[in-house]
């Protein structure tokens, strides 16, 4: 799966931007707070308007404070995909919950930096989990490949347990360092500046797919 992130997008022709990777499996949105991380992108009335102008599911990536609170309104919105924090709560199991019962699959992401284990007996509470591969808080950032060993972990505990969850994957994903994360495991790749930097970004979107295929085996 391809998801293109419009961070990487012209902020000011969305419909367009959305409407030139129409092939893509999810919309990547990024949301960010100015507070969990050190940028401010944009919110949920912006989110209410690209679900107006587009029938890719959308998938929110939350970095924000608080998502006990703000993650639940972009799942009634009609986002396909919320993801939050787990570094954002004490709770990420009623914060997951709460998406689902609001009608969207919840996500469960992780930094780079932080540890996959506490999280490992609660991954059946989730349908998606982001492993970040660069800090977050910006687009454009290399691609940090230690990351690659917690997603093994991840990909074997799905496989053992038979579990329903959608490994994916966000920073620095592009034809140089997606065949890497999809020989790892990873199901869903999160691309930016490789999708939106690129002349024509729906090809950009099948290139990608096809060397995830390839490299999946």
């Amino acid at each position: 799966m391809i998801a293109p992130s419009i961070l990487s997008a012209d902020f000011a022709n969305l419909a367009a931007e959305s409407a030139a990777v129409g092939s893509a499996d999810w919309l990547h949105v990024d949301v960010m707070d100015a507070h969990f991380v050190p940028n401010l992108t944009l919110g949920l009335p912006v989110v209410q308007s690209l679900l107006k102008a587009t029938d890719i599911p959308l998938d929110c990536h939350l970095m924000i404070e608080d998502p006990a609170r703000w993650a639940p309104p972009y799942a009634e919105a009609g986002a396909h995909n919320v993801t939050f924090h787990a570094e954002a709560t004490d709770d990420p199991v009623a914060v997951g919950r709460d998406i689902r019962a609001a009608g969207a699959k919840a996500g469960l992401s992780i930094k780079p930096g932080t540890a996959l284990d506490p999280y490992l007996d609660i991954l059946s509470e989730f349908d998606t989990l982001l492993v970040m591969s660069v800090e977050p808080g910006f687009g454009g950032q290399s691609f940090m490949p230690e990351v690659l060993a917690k997603v093994r972990a991840i990909r074997a505990r799905v496989d053992a347990h038979d579990l329903r969850l959608i490994v994916e994957i966000d920073g620095g994903i592009n034809a140089d360092t997606i065949e890497q994360a999809a020989e790892a495991g990873v199901d869903c790749f999160v691309a930016g500046s490789a999708v939106y930097g690129a002349a024509d970004p729906a090809v950009a979107v099948e290139q990608l797919r096809a060397q995830a295929v390839a490299a999946r085996g």
